[in-house]
């Protein structure tokens, strides 16, 4: 009786006794027309009067009320500055107000006192310093007083001052990475010096924080290294300082710190707690960790990942940086023979430090590729997919300088920094024999974000639903939408993500539940950057699951420039040709499109399979940054330097999941 009281009472405008009328009538089986006439405390509401209340067609202009991202946003989730201790032993000068003003575009005075400037501003950047230490070498070469009243400390102020810095700086990596340093300088969370550290992070991010114009987000990267297998994580905040200062950075190093995901999980649910801001985590190159990035069999506890981790790392890791300085981390030739495009970038000589030599049965735990596939497998199996992550590039730079364009690529650390050398330098070398030799860092990679304005949150809720997309370096836009009604003719369509949003879904989405009858189709787009190469071709990658649990991945051309034709015997496009000419580092956009647009159907889709689809784009041949050196400073590479490039973007998967 309570209840019905309730609702009667809850009907505002409509008369208590008509509305008992209707509900007897309607109980006795008697068709009510409640629909066509409706009484309401402004007046009665019929069909006619309610068509004037709304349009009978769209609006002249095609732009009003569009509220999907019409552009997206260029930039970098991973950089570090002089206050990484390691970038700051390197020779790392530029702390992260100045790392902010760069990427604004801004000219500045690069650590090795040249000049540097990029061609463009990006659009948003997070300094992610590594946790562990942070700070300290800015207070080493600060003389700070607390610093100079250890005799370690003091040892290695004199030697700096003497102009035994390297030797200084190669002192304190290896006190840092043996667990031999001063307990008296370290700089661990809850104490002052590290909160200064983390406070002035803080301040230069706020600072250079410009809504609409510049996004400066608070982060940090947690660097996990055991036995030097990187798992590192760059962890990034939604929300301004004033929540991000009431917590500190999560570190490695015990009994503070964990060199295990898990519990980097934890911490950032206990952050999101304490702080109301939402934060994400972003793994990178696994191509590093030999075996360990994408488990199986999780290498902390040895035994096969559970229920429990397949929804940490959904939840906390929506995001996966597929490209940047140290490698190319898509898929391997020894994981996709029949992919001609797999021979890029590569860095699979060992893990972190070559302590352990690369074995081929580690790649497939390694590369987002397989990584996507197994995640199919372990959904079927968990019921969650662990590895349903979107794709970014960014550059893991350590000169606090985002640069990575070709002929502007400025290193991985300070003493990398442009020089007639650098290409034949060691990058690293092991007591094992092998080497990562300067030639082999890969100027790579920008984060492109498709988000409704120039904010953190608009920016962070895109990446959250992973519409994004990596590029190594090249700002191309890139479309991709998925669903089961797209035609042909809709690649004829200027605003093609009109249609795209309305008949599907964007990278990084899902598709269920097919229509019968009906495969899934894919609305692809690419525009070349306004000051880059022309493009080759747009490829879709397809990755599924089928009956007997076996994984397959196929890669088909579905856009390309030119007359070409894909042949029938080996299914593959004829090559796009080159342009390059190596001796003056220069190419022409005398072959390739501006632009490339298509839809396109899976011709071997099974309803009943688990699969997921992402877009790469390849742009035409063009000079490498070893080209570009060795033109600048008159040198002659060594014959086994790549000289050509050829650039490209990945975009997030959309994965199909049967009912």
């Amino acid at each position: 009786m309570a209840g019905r009281k309730s609702l009667l009472n809850s009907l505002n405008g409509i008369k208590r006794r008509q509305f008992l009328k209707i509900a007897a009538a309607a109980a006795a089986g008697v068709a009510v027309p409640v629909l066509g006439q409706m009484q309401t405390d402004i007046g009665t509401l019929d069909k006619e009067d309610a068509a004037k209340a709304f349009p009978s067609k769209p609006p002249y202009s095609p732009y009003a009320g569009r509220d999907f991202p019409t552009r997206p946003f260029f930039g970098d989730t991973h950089l570090h500055t002089s206050f990484s201790m390691d970038a700051g032993a390197f020779g790392a000068r530029i702390g992260p107000v100045d790392a902010y003003r760069f990427a604004k575009g801004q000219e500045i005075v690069a650590s090795s006192g040249q000049r540097a400037k990029l061609s463009r501003p990006l659009d948003f950047m997070a300094v992610t310093d590594h946790s562990d230490q942070m700070g300290f070498f800015p207070d080493l070469f600060a003389a700070k007083p607390e610093i100079l009243a250890d005799p370690t400390g003091r040892k290695w102020y004199d030697m700096i001052q003497s102009g035994r810095g390297a030797e200084a700086a190669i002192e304190v990596i290896v006190a840092f990475s043996q667990g031999t340093f001063p307990k008296k300088l370290q700089y661990l969370p809850g104490s002052s010096a590290y909160r200064s550290a983390w406070r002035e992070t803080i301040k230069a991010a706020d600072d250079a924080n410009d809504p609409g114009r510049f996004t400066a987000f608070i982060g940090f990267e947690w660097t996990s290294n055991t036995g030097g297998n990187n798992l590192h994580r760059n962890v990034i905040f939604r929300e301004n300082g004033e929540r991000a200062r009431l917590v500190e950075p999560f570190t490695v190093y015990p009994p503070l710190g964990s060199d295990n995901p898990r519990d980097l999980w934890k911490w950032m649910t206990m952050a999101e707690e304490k702080t109301g801001s939402e934060v994400l985590a972003l793994a990178h190159n696994g191509n590093l960790s030999n075996g360990r990035m994408f488990p199986i069999i999780e290498s902390f506890t040895g035994k096969r990942i559970d229920r429990a981790y397949a929804e940490g790392r959904m939840r906390w890791e929506p995001l996966y940086e597929v490209t940047q300085i140290k490698g190319d981390g898509e898929t391997h030739p020894f994981l996709s023979p029949n992919d001609e495009f797999a021979n890029f970038e590569r860095w699979d000589k060992g893990n972190l430090d070559l302590s352990e030599l690369k074995k081929p049965e580690m790649l497939e735990f390694e590369y987002a590729r397989s990584a996507l596939k197994n995640g199919l497998k372990l959904e079927a199996e968990l019921g969650v997919n662990p590895y349903k992550f979107g794709l970014v590039g960014s550059t893991d730079s350590h000169t606090g300088l985002a640069a990575v364009e070709e002929d502007n690529f400025f290193g991985k650390a300070s003493n990398s920094e442009p020089g007639p050398d650098r290409a034949i330098h060691p990058w690293l070398k092991a007591p094992s024999g092998a080497v990562i030799m300067g030639w082999e860092q890969t100027a790579s990679g920008y984060a492109a974000v498709w988000a409704t304005e120039n904010t953190r949150a608009s920016l962070f809720d895109a990446m959250k639903r992973r519409e994004v997309y990596a590029t190594t370096g090249p700002r191309m836009i890139v479309r991709f939408f998925g669903g089961f009604d797209f035609e042909p003719n809709d690649a004829q369509n200027r605003l093609p993500a009109g249609i795209g949003y309305s008949k599907g879904v964007p990278m990084g989405g899902d598709l269920s539940n097919a229509p019968k009858g009906k495969a899934p189709t894919f609305l692809v787009a690419a525009l070349k950057d306004p000051i880059g190469a022309n493009l080759d071709r747009y490829q879709i990658i397809k990755g599924w699951l089928d009956a007997k649990g076996q994984l397959h991945e196929k890669i088909y051309d579905v856009a390309w420039s030119g007359e070409r034709k894909v042949d029938s015997k080996t299914g593959k496009l004829a090559d796009v040709g080159s342009t390059v000419d190596v001796e003056n580092a220069s190419w022409t956009n005398t072959i390739g499109a501006t632009e490339l647009i298509a839809v396109w159907r899976d011709p071997d889709f099974n309803p009943s399979e688990r699969a997921f689809y992402y877009g790469r784009v390849i742009e035409i041949p063009t000079p490498r940054w070893t080209a570009y050196d060795a033109k600048y400073f008159s040198v002659q590479m060594p014959k086994e330097v790549p000289m050509t490039t050829t650039e490209r973007a990945y975009t997030s998967p959309i994965w199909y999941t049967p009912s």
